[in-house]
């Protein structure tokens, strides 16, 4: 299982997330989030990253060429994006596309089987928010079949981190709000603590 955080905005804790072992680095380029990053910060941040970090862009309903103009002049590994609304030309983007979804109770898991990835995050639902809400949904609702191509996201901290390495087991979780002491600055405790208890199901 793989672990991506979510909300970087600064070196410091981008290098803390890396140095404890998280495999990917999300930086939200959605100027209405409380973890938004200019394009030219998260550029200065990465300049500093191992190469071997994957680094994902977060985009809300922008453009094919918005996204990629940023994923060029930052070297993206990929780009997640929230396209509810199916207006984003995702064939068109030059870096892998890590689709997000926002899950109800009555949410059609079906539509994930004709995706054009591999890969999907499930997220809880917020009529305010897309993502970073500190909320889970009900994990037990997600089929079989899908989990190890799911990255799981919404809720997710050191105190249940345990339980998703032992029933849900995902192909990765997605953390933010649960590590931070304030939106868009980790609290290092929350980060070692999580990383301390996670790394202990990797190591097997």
């Amino acid at each position: 299982m793989k672990v991506k955080i979510c909300g970087i905005t600064n070196s410091e804790d981008a290098a803390y997330c890396e140095s404890l072992g998280a495999d990917a680095l999300g930086f939200i380029f959605y100027n209405r989030s409380k973890r938004y990053v200019q394009p030219e910060v998260a550029a200065e941040i990465i300049k500093h990253l191992s190469p071997f970090t994957i680094k994902v862009g977060v985009f809300v309903n922008e453009t094919s060429d918005s996204i990629n103009n940023i994923s060029t002049l930052l070297h993206l590994n990929a780009a997640q994006i929230h396209d509810e609304e199916n207006v984003i030309d995702r064939k068109s983007i030059i870096v892998p596309v890590i689709r997000s979804f926002r899950v109800k109770d009555n949410f059609d898991f079906s539509i994930l089987n004709n995706l054009d990835n591999n890969y999907f995050i499930l997220d809880s639902y917020s009529q305010n928010e897309f993502g970073g809400t500190g909320k889970s949904f009900n994990w037990e609702l997600i089929p079989e079949s899908i989990k190890k191509k799911t990255i799981l996201a919404g809720g997710i901290s050191s105190t249940n981190i345990d339980y998703i390495c032992r029933k849900i087991r995902p192909a990765a979780v997605d953390l933010s709000s649960s590590l931070e002491a304030q939106p868009g600055t980790k609290d290092k405790e929350k980060v070692k603590e999580f990383f301390y208890k996670f790394n202990k199901y990797r190591s097997n």
